[in-house]
């Protein structure tokens, strides 16, 4: 999933739960489920680090469209919990992919455990370089869905 749909569906979570606690586990979890869909990725293992920008514009997005949600609801800044538990969602929705960058890119091996397992999450349904982990419009019909399923969510 891209990184976009990872913070719609974090957000969505922390604006509906009111344990931060809570939102934090289930954001991980949220995470590596919905790693299990099938989806093209912009960045693999022969991606260089000036590819990076590519993780920016996705952030830049996402982060976005919740700043923009933000801005026009009244009720979020009546109330300090929801704008915490929100970023909470997004902060830990996005922790197994800032995982994966610490321990494949910065090589800090005391990660590797939960790479591996986002890695073998990644590969159920195809492997790095088949043409299904290709990112284009076929590949991320997923991601589509769970993003517009996420901002409907979050809008309510």
């Amino acid at each position: 999933m891209i990184l976009a749909t990872h913070i719609l569906s974090g957000a969505a979570l922390g604006a509906n739960v009111q344990n931060p606690w809570l939102v934090a586990g289930l954001s991980i979890v949220l995470h590596f489920l919905l790693d299990l869909f099938p989806h093209g990725d912009y960045l693999n293992k022969k991606s260089r680090l000036r590819e990076f920008w590519k993780v920016a514009v996705d952030l830049a997005v996402g982060l976005g469209v919740v700043f923009i949600i933000l801005f026009f609801r009244d009720q979020i800044f009546k109330n300090g919990l929801d704008m915490r538990n929100i970023g909470i969602g997004i902060f830990f929705s996005l922790l197994p992919d800032g995982t994966t960058f610490l321990c494949h890119w910065m090589k800090i091996k005391l990660l590797k455990p939960v790479y591996d397992f986002h890695q073998k999450l990644h590969h159920i349904h195809y492997s790095d370089f088949a043409p299904e982990r290709e990112f284009r419009l076929k590949n991320n019909l997923w991601d589509i869905f769970i993003s517009i399923v996420s901002l409907l969510i979050f809008l309510r």
